[in-house]
């Protein structure tokens, strides 16, 4: 893959994901009406219009390529490019005036993650990558932590809209893992969680219930700056895999361990 053709892809995601960032912070301004998708799956307005500008910016520049995006029906149109969209990771959050939401956009190339762009919010933080040349942070280098053991470390999950039986093991997990760690903490993004163990703020993550537009772009982030990204048996892990495991490295194997006395 040409170098000059993927800093033009990564230009666009960024130019794609500041729009839709400025159009939700201008949502903030004003009462934010949500509608539910599922019992407490929130989609609003806003959602739909940052959306509809990330499309069309890309639409503009490659109109041959395919979209998945969390709010419409998926563009095929045979590309090896997808691109996966969440217009606005963390809904409930942001409908609640929660700060902690954000902007995900992925390339992948054959299915492989290529280009990345999560712009976290409210403070319009900007996380990027490129396949085999970084991850960055405000046009910075990142690299994961060092934490080599779990009582040292901090821990991020998450929880579905689901309240099935994934959701109770997960519940277990989250009292495990509080039990024997520095803390756990939940956010509500998972695109920010997986940039939080790429800069290092955080050492390991885990949750169930994902879909493709959660960590299309996160994952290449988390990657790029030394994470270890897995399902939660330790296997290669692509972005329609429902659950997820995301460390610094030295802790996969020990989390691995803990979370394997816990039927996957």
């Amino acid at each position: 893959m040409s170098p000059i053709k993927n800093d033009q892809f990564l230009n666009v995601a960024v130019e794609s994901g500041l729009a839709a960032s400025d159009i939700i912070m201008g949502a903030l301004k004003v009462p934010r009406i949500a509608q539910h998708k599922g019992a407490t799956d929130l989609v609003t307005n806003t959602d739909i219009e940052s959306e509809k500008i990330i499309t069309s910016i890309i639409q503009l520049n490659y109109p041959e390529h395919d979209i998945l995006a969390e709010e419409s029906s998926k563009v095929t149109k045979g590309s090896d490019y997808l691109w996966v969209i969440d217009p606005l990771d963390g809904t409930t959050n942001f409908v609640h005036g929660y700060p902690s939401f954000s902007v995900s956009i992925g390339l992948l190339f054959k299915n492989s993650p290529l280009i990345a762009v999560v712009v976290e919010m409210p403070h319009k933080k900007l996380y990027s990558a490129i396949k085999d040349e970084g991850a960055w942070c405000e046009g910075l280098s990142i690299k994961c932590s060092k934490t080599d053991s779990i009582k040292n470390s901090l821990l991020v999950t998450g929880f579905g809209y689901n309240h099935d039986e994934k959701w109770k093991k997960n519940m277990m997990m989250f009292k495990h893992f509080t039990g024997i760690s520095q803390g756990v903490r939940r956010l509500g993004s998972a695109a920010i969680d997986l940039c939080h163990i790429a800069t290092g703020q955080a050492d390991g993550f885990w949750e169930y219930g994902l879909k493709p537009w959660d960590t299309a772009a996160g994952i290449l982030i988390a990657e790029e700056a030394g994470c270890i990204v897995t399902n939660l048996k330790g296997h290669k892990y692509n972005i329609h895999e429902d659950n997820i495991l995301v460390t610094n490295g030295y802790l996969h194997d020990l989390m691995l361990k803990e979370i394997s006395t816990y039927s996957n």
